[in-house]
């Protein structure tokens, strides 16, 4: 495994032919561009779209994300205000500011930024915010609109999943697509939204046995279940597609050298930081693929473009 340019890492295969490398900052950047001419087009008509993003309390990460989708909103073009009540505020008090969110005609889009503190009932909140306006596609309306084929906000991570492959120009149907996690946030929406495009889905877990029995007859392979390198390259089919949805953290340098041995780049930014990121997928595992998603620069990188389009869709949808 070499490091070319960026933060992207290219592989070569025994028979010395590189698998495509499905780069998910380019197809971002293409995104936001489409939703920079959106939002033009509806602020020529007086129409600027609105986006509220509530953060509770002091979490440094989640800090960090929600100043990089403000920023993103100014470049766009889009209103956004950041909420940050205190993380001692009640249930009833984010009942009340979310209720007050949903009555503005400003705002077309109002995400929650989680982890919610433990004494919040997370739940209750994300079913108050009004489908309309639930651009992280979480509500059940939504998630029941998604499941019928109809049009709906849909959650931003497996939106950008399909955004990918279809940009890439990768077949969805007919295929076969095995999806290895099944959270309410990525697995099940992916699944759905890979069978919404003809696919014929599989979707697997921590609890399916012989895991692997399935993998290895995928034609595109979802990994989203929060395990770094949890899918080996005996568990991939020659020449499948490997969308890697994980980012995890990996701090011990026996485990850096055991995912990219020998490889120079990741060896001096684990020296420099303490610490550098893995997906879900062994790395390793990327040589047998046809086209992969590489950690980072992969799918992570479409999560805040696919949020953009959401508040736009939204916008149109609210304001005609």
């Amino acid at each position: 495994m070499t490091m070319s340019s960026g933060t992207i890492e290219s592989v070569r295969t025994e028979d010395g032919v590189s698998p495509r490398i499905l780069d998910g900052v380019a197809i971002a950047g293409e995104i936001k561009a489409e939703v920079a001419l959106e939002v033009q087009e509806l602020r020529a008509r007086g129409i600027t779209p609105g986006l509220a993003v509530i953060l509770v309390g002091e979490v440094p990460a989640s800090q960090i994300y929600v100043r990089s989708k403000v920023k993103t909103c100014g470049e766009l073009g889009i209103h956004s205000e950041m909420l940050t009540p205190p993380e001692s505020i009640t249930t009833e008090e984010m009942l009340e500011l979310v209720a007050e969110l949903n009555a503005r005609e400003d705002i077309d889009g109002i995400l929650i930024q989680l982890p919610l503190p433990a004494h919040v009932d997370t739940k209750r909140l994300l079913e108050a915010v009004s489908p309309a306006k639930d651009v992280d596609g979480f509500h059940p309306v939504n998630a029941g609109r998604l499941q019928s084929g109809q049009p709906a906000l849909a959650p931003c991570t497996p939106a950008g999943i399909v955004e990918i492959l279809k940009r890439s120009g990768l077949a969805i149907a007919g295929k076969h697509a095995v999806v290895v996690g099944r959270s309410d946030i990525v697995g099940k929406p992916a699944a759905m939204m890979l069978l919404n495009a003809s696919a014929t889905v599989t979707v697997c877990h921590s609890r399916t046995v012989d895991l692997a029995r399935f993998t290895r007859d995928a034609d595109i392979l979802v990994a989203a279940i929060g395990r770094a390198g949890f899918v080996t390259a005996e568990m991939v089919k020659p020449g499948a597609v490997l969308i890697d949805v994980g980012i995890n953290r990996v701090t011990d340098a026996a485990e850096v050298e055991r995912f990219f041995p020998g490889d120079a780049g990741r060896a001096a930014g684990f020296a420099k930081r303490g610490s550098t990121v893995v997906g879900d997928i062994d790395p390793r595992a990327f040589a047998r693929s046809g086209a992969y998603t590489p950690v980072p620069g992969g799918v992570g990188a479409l999560t805040i473009a696919m949020l953009m389009k959401n508040t736009v869709t939204a916008a149109r949808a609210r304001r005609g």
